[in-house]
């Protein structure tokens, strides 16, 4: 099995060590490829290099692999697989460990998130792992850069074990698994479902310079999230592994029957009849 590992914390992050070392341990025979950004591309979410070519780095790890660093964005990094930098495609995604967690809509700004949907959309089955900063503190925001390896090992090992049963069982198309581990102890593992944030970022003026131009802060704040049973939240809270399965489909059914009552054809006639207005 071809298995590609990246990440959005940058190609020497203690997280995706552990997660190397780990697959090659407990898979002798993983063929194992890893393209990661060359420094920090944390919640980068989806976002792509287009304006300019891409820089790539061979890399040499201290046990002798090697590995290749970008200057891109996470998702840049799984199209470099699939589209031939490693040889053939990768059979599935890897993205992690991320230095702290990714749960509820914290999801569509994580750059850890968006490289394991990438290889989903490509047909590449993918799992995102996020690593709990510290217990008690469901946040997206990591502490800074003092990890310990023993921080990752169990989700390390888990993972492993789950790219084993995904090879054998396979996982619907356009899904991903998102796995979230919980600091301290861990009690076992959930199946659960996102949870919902609650945000609460104020507008904060930093500084004002004597040509008028302004600095604010607009993140930062620690957000919150709504209790409700079932969510990568409570099981997360509640010392449990969370596992998540997201599916990338933006279609709104409700709302595309609902827009059957709309009169389009008549909102269409009035916008051609005031640019002829306007023209």
């Amino acid at each position: 099995m071809r298995v590609l590992l990246t990440n959005d914390d940058g190609i020497q992050a203690t997280g995706l060590h552990v997660m190397r070392e780990a697959l090659l341990a407990r898979l002798p025979d993983v063929e194992l490829a890893v393209i990661a950004p060359d420094s920090n591309r944390s919640a980068s979410a989806r976002s792509i290099t287009t304006r300019q070519p891409l820089a790539v780095d061979e890399i040499r790890f201290g046990d002798g692999g090697s590995g290749f660093a970008t200057d891109g964005t996470p998702v840049d990094c799984v199209r470099f697989a699939a589209l031939g930098l490693v040889g053939d495609p990768p059979d599935l995604v890897v993205s992690g460990i991320n230095h702290g967690s990714n749960l509820g809509d914290d999801v569509t700004y994580s750059g850890t998130v968006a490289a394991a949907f990438e290889g989903a959309l490509l047909g590449i089955p993918a799992i995102a792992v996020s690593q709990q900063a510290e217990a008690g503190r469901t946040d997206f925001q990591p502490r800074g850069s003092a990890w310990e390896r023993e921080e990752f090992e169990v989700g390390a090992r888990f993972v492993a074990e789950l790219v084993a049963m995904v090879d054998r069982l396979g996982l619907p198309p356009r899904t991903v698994l998102n796995v979230n581990v919980p600091a301290g102890p861990v009690r076992g593992v959930r199946a659960c479902k996102l949870g919902r944030r609650i945000y609460r970022d104020e507008l904060k003026l930093e500084g004002e310079r004597p040509d008028g131009r302004r600095h604010y802060r607009i993140y930062g704040a620690t957000p919150g999230y709504h209790e409700e049973p079932g969510t990568d939240f409570e099981a997360i809270d509640e010392g449990f592994l969370a596992l998540t399965p997201l599916r990338f489909d933006l279609n709104d059914g409700e709302a595309l029957a609902r827009l059957g009552e709309f009169d389009l054809a008549t909102v269409f006639q009035r916008a051609l009849a005031n640019r002829a207005l306007t023209g």
